[in-house]
Order: structure tokens, then sequence, then C-alpha cells
């Protein structure tokens, strides 16, 4: 299954409370900061919300 790479680009600080919270939840605290999380319909909602501040790159995943 496919795996999302997230990275924070841009800072949190001036965005509304919602992104944080969605950032935050993704696992996101620092700039340049990356996590690794399963494609789904979940994850794809939450990075649309914060589009503006991550880039999102796919990794085939077999672990």
């Amino acid at each position: 299954m496919a795996q999302l790479r997230v990275t924070l680009l841009r800072s949190l600080s001036g965005v509304k409370k919602n992104q944080i919270a969605t950032a935050e939840a993704l696992g996101l605290h620092k700039i340049g900061q990356q996590v690794l999380h399963q494609d789904n319909e979940a994850i794809r909602g939450m990075l649309n919300r914060v589009s503006h501040l991550v880039v999102v790159e796919e990794v085939e995943g077999d672990a």
C-alpha cells in the first residue's frame, strides 16, 4: 500500500486554529519535519486543509 511523506514547509504562526490543530494531528510541529502516513481519505482530507503549508510525496512502502 502506498504511503505519503508529508513535510511541513511553512510556519504555523498566523494561521487559523483549526489548521494548527490539523498539522499537529498529522504529527507536524517544526518546519522541515517529515512524517509518513498511510494513504487514505481521512489523511487526504487533513492534507487538503493544510495544503498551503505542506508538501506531499507518495512513497511505495513495504514496511
